[in-house]
């Protein structure tokens, strides 16, 4: 990749090629438990954040009749900054001369105006529509009025009972953050355990352990957990197909003549990933740039059996990553957490066991703030990393030329956007395209939420 092309694919911020293409898509603005006061005491008083997204600064409020309301942070007037404003219940308030705007961004007041004035009928401040899903806000950054259908993604359609949204920042570029997701064999390596710990001993809602969790089927009557499948075959066949919302990429570890390791997983275009957790709870994680150098990653997880436990699931997540900010306690500034000696008897990188969110962001932001392609050497095991990159490239060449992005941001494709379904188990070598959707027929079937829908076709 040259770096016209690097550039092109990283820049983000409003009026570039790749901006454009973001903002086809609906982009998480906030938590909504950032707006909860037991996170952040000053929400009890002034339901008011000042938010980054695309690299604009925007204000987030809520008003007394529920209402949310995301503006441009500068004030209309002469650009004073409206996360300072007084929150007065039906708008904020600027404090450097009273102009005050509703959640739409009407003007509602300019008090310092001679009486009967009509300047403030003629006054708007740029709003973002905002939707709530899934314990995450929602906005809209394109064109007014041309927002895409919201997808009925199962992340989405689970009720609140069986779905935990959490967050955290990341100190680089959001198109390397995102693109560690999509890579099937970076987990064989990034994320290896040296040895193995009893499966029972994980608890119902690892924070970082997923690899620690077991595979679907058994080998000799034995489950294997994860890290020893990651570990013991770390030369995975990886194929990908196109679907309406991106790709379903196929990650096949042969095991015996009679068995091989199937994970299924979907990439959703231009900035989300769908893995499996567990057999029964699947996370989907969306990568936003708050700009070119810094990115937040949302992460839904969604339960196709027992009710998640969301207080447990918050606590267990804080304590690496603490609100308000959700800044990551480990970075840069302390070696991400290495320890030499963990490095040599218990984890391939040495970075801890509990939470491995810390290894991704190891790997993503030791590349620098945007990642340098013109350096990189890519191999066969990159093959979707190169489709994802044409795939962007190719977006950028439609939305500049006037057609739809593809996937969720087309409004024709809407009623493919759901699912879509993973998998990761160990199968009959021969017969794995059928199993694993029977897989995950049962476990939509056995859900207490789920649409019955048709299922792919074995591939």
């Amino acid at each position: 990749m040259n770096a016209e092309q690097n550039a092109l694919l990283t820049r983000i911020g409003p009026g570039t090629a790749c901006g454009a293409v973001l903002r086809s898509y609906w982009q998480p603005a906030a938590l909504v438990d950032e707006f909860d006061p037991a996170l952040d005491p000053a929400m009890r008083q002034r339901p008011v954040k000042a938010v980054r997204l695309l690299g604009q600064d925007l204000v987030l409020f809520k008003d007394d009749q529920g209402r949310w309301g995301l503006l441009d942070r500068d004030c209309p007037h002469r650009n004073a900054d409206l996360s300072f404003g007084r929150h007065e219940g039906d708008g904020l308030r600027c404090p450097f001369h009273g102009w005050k705007f509703d959640a739409q961004g009407k003007c509602l007041d300019t008090p310092a105006e001679p009486v009967g004035s009509k300047l403030c009928e003629r006054v708007k401040q740029r709003a973002y529509p905002v939707i709530e899903r899934s314990g995450v806000l929602f906005a809209w950054m394109g064109e007014p009025g041309k927002a895409p259908p919201f997808p009925t993604f199962d992340c989405f359609e689970a009720p609140a009972t069986h779905t935990f949204a959490f967050k955290g920042m990341w100190h680089c570029n959001w198109l390397q953050a995102f693109e560690v997701g999509i890579d099937p064999a970076h987990t064989s390596f990034l994320h290896r355990f040296l040895n193995d710990a009893p499966l029972d001993d994980i608890g119902a809602n690892p924070a970082g352990k997923q690899f620690r969790s077991a595979s679907v089927g058994e080998v000799d009557g034995q489950r294997w957990p994860m890290t020893r499948i990651m570990r013991e075959f770390h030369r995975p066949d990886i194929s990908f197909e196109a679907r309406p919302w991106g790709f379903q990429l196929t990650t096949l570890r042969p095991m015996t003549d009679e068995l091989t390791h199937v994970r299924v997983t979907h990439e959703i275009f231009p900035q989300t990933f769908v893995i499996p957790l567990s057999e029964t709870l699947t996370i989907t994680q969306m990568h936003v740039p708050i700009d070119d150098t810094h990115t937040y990653w949302y992460a839904f997880f969604t339960s196709f059996g027992e009710p998640v436990d969301r207080l447990a699931m918050r606590n267990q997540r804080t304590q690496f990553i603490p609100p308000p900010a959700f800044i990551p306690k480990a970075g840069r500034q302390n070696n991400w957490g290495f320890d030499a000696e963990e490095q040599r008897s218990t984890t391939f990188l040495g970075m801890g066991e509990e939470d491995i969110n810390v290894h991704d962001q190891w790997a993503v932001e030791s590349m620098g703030a945007i990642q340098d392609r013109t350096r990189e050497h890519l191999g066969t095991s990159d093959k979707v990393i190169m489709a994802n990159r044409r795939l962007l490239l190719k977006a950028i060449e439609d939305v500049q030329a006037g057609r739809p992005a593809p996937g969720a941001a087309d409004p024709a494709q809407a009623a493919a956007m759901h699912g879509p379904d993973t998998v990761d188990g160990i199968a009959p070598a021969g017969t794995w395209g059928t199993w694993w959707i029977k897989q995950v027929d049962a476990k939509r079937e056995g859900a207490p939420w789920t649409p019955k829908q048709p299922q792919q076709q074995p591939a």
